[in-house]
């Protein structure tokens, strides 16, 4: 997709975001979305498309690091459960308890009965503490072609601004992931992400299509004209501070 109808495309979705972000702090509902897949396949770009133009409030990413020592020894969803939105918030989990399915397992992080666990209790997991709870909940799977996942991985290793990407469980991972739980309650949906660009705009869509929202009329605000009795110089007191330099200006 052209760089200019991409723009004017995720425009008119990131306008249609606000209107829902209004809408989910004004009816207190709650939202979680998962990103998973293959590794290069975007989620980090789809992200930063779906939150560049609402409040970090109520749109909050989390990115989990590796547990700690104390939270290896917690119930395994445990630490995902504390990030849960209250009314109001919409939670991303840039990678999820799914971690147990694929990148633990593949990497010796779980042991093998641990993981046989997590794939028993994870659909029941999700329906009860989230489905069921009111809660609206999306799972996005991004897939690519072979090609593509090559070139992208290709790319990481070549760049240096692209490197801190890569990690030692990627390759194995993007090999041996583990895919599971989609059911009926908790479905998976899967976004061909080939192009980054119609990726971007055809998740965000299907995102925005899936929750009944209504547009929260906003009042309208008309800037006062500016009173200027006693007015003061506000930038006099500025003049001797320790500006940087200035080396981009035309």
């Amino acid at each position: 997709m052209k760089k200019k109808k991409y723009e004017a495309e995720l425009r008119k979705l990131q306008e249609e975001l606000c209107a829902l972000q209004e809408w989910v702090k004004e009816s207190g509902e709650r939202v979680i979305v998962v990103f998973e897949g293959r590794d290069a396949a975007g989620k980090g770009g789809c992200i930063r498309a779906m939150t560049d133009r609402v409040s970090s409030r109520v749109f909050r990413v989390v990115s989990l690091p590796k547990p700690s020592d104390r939270e290896r020894t917690q119930i395994y969803m445990q630490r995902y459960i504390n990030h849960f939105p209250a009314a109001g918030e919409i939670v991303i989990f840039d990678r999820s308890w799914y971690n147990r399915a694929g990148v633990e397992r593949v990497m010796g992080y779980c042991t093998e009965d641990q993981h046989k666990r997590f794939l028993r209790e994870c659909p029941g997991f999700e329906y009860s503490m989230i489905v069921d709870n009111g809660i609206h909940f999306f799972k996005f799977w991004l897939e690519d072609g072979e090609e593509e996942k090559e070139q992208r991985f290709q790319d990481r290793i070549d760049d240096p601004l692209k490197q801190w990407k890569l990690s030692p469980i990627d390759l194995p991972s993007r090999e041996k992931w583990f895919d599971s739980t989609d059911r009926e309650e908790a479905r998976w949906h899967i976004v061909r992400s080939d192009d980054k660009r119609s990726a971007r705009l055809n998740l965000i869509r299907h995102f925005l299509e899936s929750i009944p929202y209504k547009k929260i009329p906003i009042d309208h605000v008309q800037l006062p004209e500016r009173d200027m009795t006693r007015a003061y110089d506000d930038q006099a007191s500025m003049k001797n501070r320790r500006w940087i330099k200035d080396r981009y200006s035309e």
